[in-house]
């Protein structure tokens, strides 16, 4: 893997979080660069965090004990908080990906960011709009690992409880492509996926049923999709022309070739008689 690729921490609040999502959670991450960092904060002395251990060693994870000093009150908050803010000044890191549906890391989040550091965040979807909306990303660990289903597991009450209703795809997806189009209309479809998470950090593909953005366009009537090699463009249909299959061809093989261009002839100079003197 390249030098250049992020340095991401890992911060994982094990006391809201179930560690079936932990291989997961680190497959998502690694799309966006280097776990340097993995730390999961919780009381590793109370049974609710047995099912934990084998994951962390699994996957490498350092547990960060936090004893619960006082009932309600969530020590393991303030760990992850005061860790994160340590690793932020050490310069060791360039992004934070914080494993929590807890709200309370609103301010830990924006704090990262106003530093210059990406944030990114994991959770349920029943997380907060305020965490959501803290975060550079935000990704529902609901859509994470398919396998999962076959895998026999007691429901987590959290899991199932509903998250907020999705926003209106139609809308979101032409707000999208029109902020992102050109003068003729077209938009590149990598700079569509970054005013789509620019305005609202959980969207993602997945939510509505499909595994990529460019599986997701080429479904929609009211758009128009146009590759050329690597290059994939989409439009609003009615905004920009619709080519059909092979008619580029089709038209440039309709274009007159242009006559050849070749010299005059020269005019043949007319004899005259000569006259003698």
């Amino acid at each position: 893997m390249p030098d250049t690729v992020d340095r991401i921490a890992i911060l994982i609040d094990a006391d809201n979080t179930s560690p079936k999502h932990v291989a997961d959670i680190l497959d998502e991450l690694a799309q966006f660069g280097r776990a340097t960092v993995k730390r999961a904060y919780g009381d590793w002395t109370t049974p609710q965090l047995a099912g934990w251990k084998p994951e962390l060693n699994r996957h490498a994870i350092a547990p960060v004990q936090q004893f619960a000093y006082t009932t309600g009150k969530n020590s393991t908050d303030f760990a992850l908080v005061i860790d994160a803010m340590d690793l932020l000044y050490s310069g060791e890191v360039d992004a934070f990906a914080l494993v929590s549906s807890d709200s309370d890391f609103t301010r830990l989040a924006t704090r990262l960011r106003e530093s210059g550091k990406t944030v990114y965040g994991l959770g349920l979807r029943k997380t907060p709009e305020s965490l959501v909306a803290a975060v550079d990303r935000f990704i529902y660990l609901e859509l994470l690992g398919a396998n999962q289903a076959a895998e026999p597991a007691e429901p987590e009450p959290a899991a199932i409880e509903a998250g907020p209703p999705l926003p209106n795809l139609q809308s979101i997806l032409t707000k999208a492509v029109n902020r992102a189009a050109g003068d003729d209309g077209w938009a590149h479809l990598s700079t569509v996926g970054s005013q789509l998470r620019a305005a609202d950090a959980s969207f993602d593909p997945r939510l509505y049923g499909f595994d990529r953005l460019v599986t997701l366009v080429n479904a929609q009537p009211y758009l128009t999709v146009d590759t050329n090699g690597s290059v994939t463009r989409v439009g609003v249909k009615g905004t920009v022309p619709v080519r059909k299959p092979g008619q580029k061809k089709a038209a440039a093989a309709a274009q007159p070739t242009p006559a050849k261009k070749t010299a005059a002839p020269r005019r043949a100079a007319a004899s005259e008689p000569t006259t003698a003197d």
